[in-house]
């Protein structure tokens, strides 16, 4: 802040000394002398250079819509000060009057419009709420705007047909306009901003609103004949341009932020379109104007009709560009709005399956327990049996398969324990990919004895993930148990094994060229299978849900259109470990 005081002080002071001499030359000198021209014009163009410099400074410590904004208020006193140096070089170079028309009024009018642009990209704003191809185009299309308007109200009677009163007129008429809607928009903007932006807006508002006094001044001095470089006319010109280097230092002092709390509006947001149709709207009236309205020389006719149609075939040119992103942009966000949908479906079908098992763990884990007890009995007396040397054959091979089916029942209520089992277990840091390398080992006799080729491709420095090995190492051999029995119903195929890693994630993909699943969504069902009866039981993928999910992972099955199931097993990898051990 001691800073920023300083400068201020150095700021007016140095104001203060210059609008205090340059007054008292402009009265102590007479008019017409060469140093009283060359103090006025070189003095306004060193003010504007220094503005312009300073303002592109702002732009290469800022980002965004900031350095876009002072990017375009530099040009703008760029383009400023070259209508200036005309001035400077007429004047006091070649020593002459300007011309009439001076080819700096045309500089001199444009140089309000990227400052109009600059103001309109409102850099306050936080940058989420805009799309720069939309505003950009509309930015765009609006500065064509304003140059139409010159070319067709006072181009023709400047360079066309030269009638000197007509055109002075219409160009001041144009540029009051064109300062007014400047003043009109940093106004706004100034009312509805806080902070740091709001005193740029406010000292830019004071700069523009005292060059645009001075300049209806001036243009009613230079009607009276009155006006000549270095008059006191000039003053509120040299103190508009001090004001612009005074907000250009303040920025450079502050760096304001863009303003977070601001309210968001639909309306600010729709003001560019709205104002950009309104003009596209407005060249057909401009045309039939120039065609039926006014008296008019043919050439002056001929040629705004030929700006009116450049201005109609470019601006159209700018609505077919807009309507092109317009619809990249409804097309992606229909694509986000699809996969959007397809995640909450996703997410509702894994919070269904969670809900449907941990309701059917209950009930199974009370019905295994009051199960077990009578299932001992039966075991114990049918071994008692076959051992009794008084029974049959008969009799001792019926006690075999009542044993036979009490350890078979047996095993089917240990599956349903471990299917509804709640608590915990311990987790460690665990290398996914040996366990998936160990698990195709465990199931590789098997699988050859089925004429089932596997292929693996497994990342070798695949980061390890937080689990139970038992646990990942029997989700992982039941998934290539259920497509070992979908190959064997078809003779053998392939098994393709691959593991990888995707963001953060460790990802490992089991595809068979099978038959495919019948029914996709019902495949982690407990009780769900196709298998014949007494083949299984319907719970193993039923477990190896609940066990990825209990690793913080995701399983996910698909049939390829080519044929055959795919199994996608998601884990997330350990940030401690990035390779394995």
């Amino acid at each position: 802040m001691t800073g920023m005081k300083l400068i201020e002080k150095w700021w007016a002071a140095g104001t203060a000394t210059l609008l205090v001499v340059y007054g008292a030359v402009s009265l102590l000198v007479p008019r017409g002398r060469l140093l009283l021209t060359t103090a006025s014009d070189f003095v306004g163009l060193g003010l504007l250079l220094l503005a312009a410099g300073l303002m592109l400074a702002n732009a290469f410590r800022n980002r965004g819509h900031a350095r876009a904004f002072w990017a375009l208020m530099a040009t703008g006193c760029f383009m400023w000060a070259v209508s200036q140096g005309g001035w400077a070089y007429y004047e006091v170079i070649l020593r002459r009057e300007l011309p009439d028309p001076y080819f700096g009024d045309i500089i001199l009018f444009l140089h309000i419009v990227p400052m109009m642009a600059a103001v309109a990209l409102r850099p306050h704003r936080a940058p989420e709420e805009r799309n720069l191809h939309f505003l950009t185009l509309n930015l765009v299309m609006l500065l064509v705007w304003w140059v139409f308007l010159y070319a067709f109200v006072v181009f023709p009677d400047e360079y066309v047909v030269l009638r000197v009163p007509v055109y002075s007129k219409n160009y001041d008429i144009l540029y009051l306009l064109e300062a007014l809607v400047l003043i009109g928009s940093l106004a706004a903007l100034a009312a509805y901003t806080h902070g740091s932006w709001k005193k740029i807006y406010l000292n830019l508002l004071i700069a523009t609103s005292v060059y645009t006094l001075g300049s209806e001044l001036m243009n009613a001095a230079i009607l009276s004949g009155q006006y000549y470089s270095g008059s006191a006319y000039d003053l509120l010109f040299i103190t508009s341009l001090c004001l612009y280097i005074r907000t250009a230092l303040l920025a450079r002092e502050q760096s304001p932020e863009p303003d977070a709390t601001e309210l968001k509006s639909n309306r600010w947001l729709s003001m560019a379109p709205r104002l950009a149709m309104l003009a596209i709207l407005s060249l057909p009236i401009m045309g039939l104007w120039a065609m039926y309205g006014g008296q008019y020389e043919p050439r002056l006719r001929h040629f705004r009709l030929l700006v009116t149609l450049a201005a109609m075939l470019v601006l159209g040119l700018f609505v077919f560009v807009r309507q092109f992103f317009l619809d990249r942009e409804l097309v992606r966000l229909l694509s986000e709005s699809h996969r959007s949908l397809e995640n909450l479906q996703r997410l509702q079908s894994q919070v269904v399956q969670k809900e449907k098992l941990a309701s059917l763990g209950q009930l199974v884990a009370g019905a295994a327990h009051e199960i077990n007890n009578p299932l001992t009995a039966i075991l114990g007396y049918s071994e008692l049996l076959m051992e009794n040397s008084n029974l049959g054959t008969e009799q001792v091979s019926m006690a075999r398969k009542i044993g036979q089916q009490a350890r078979r029942t047996r095993d089917l209520v240990s599956g349903l324990l471990s299917f509804a089992q709640q608590s915990p277990s311990a987790k460690v840091l665990v290398n996914a990919g040996a366990l998936l390398q160990r698990a195709v080992q465990l199931q590789l006799l098997p699988l050859e004895s089925k004429r089932i080729r596997v292929e693996t491709q497994i990342d070798p420095e695949l980061p390890k993930i937080l689990g139970d090995s038992n646990q990942l190492l029997q989700c992982f051999v039941e998934i290539i148990g259920n497509a070992s029995d979908a190959l064997e119903g078809v003779g053998g195929g392939l098994l393709n094994i691959s593991a990888w890693r995707e963001s953060g994630e460790i990802v490992l993909e089991f595809a068979d060229s099978g038959p495919g699943i019948r029914e996709p969504r019902r495949v982690f069902d407990p009780f769900y299978t196709t298998k014949p009866i007494g083949k299984g039981t319907g719970l193993g993928l039923s477990v190896t849900y609940g066990l990825v999910q209990d690793h913080g992972g995701q399983i996910t099955c698909f049939n390829r259109p080519e044929g055959g199931a795919v199994f996608v097993l998601r884990f997330p990898a350990s940030a401690a470990v990035s390779a394995p051990a």
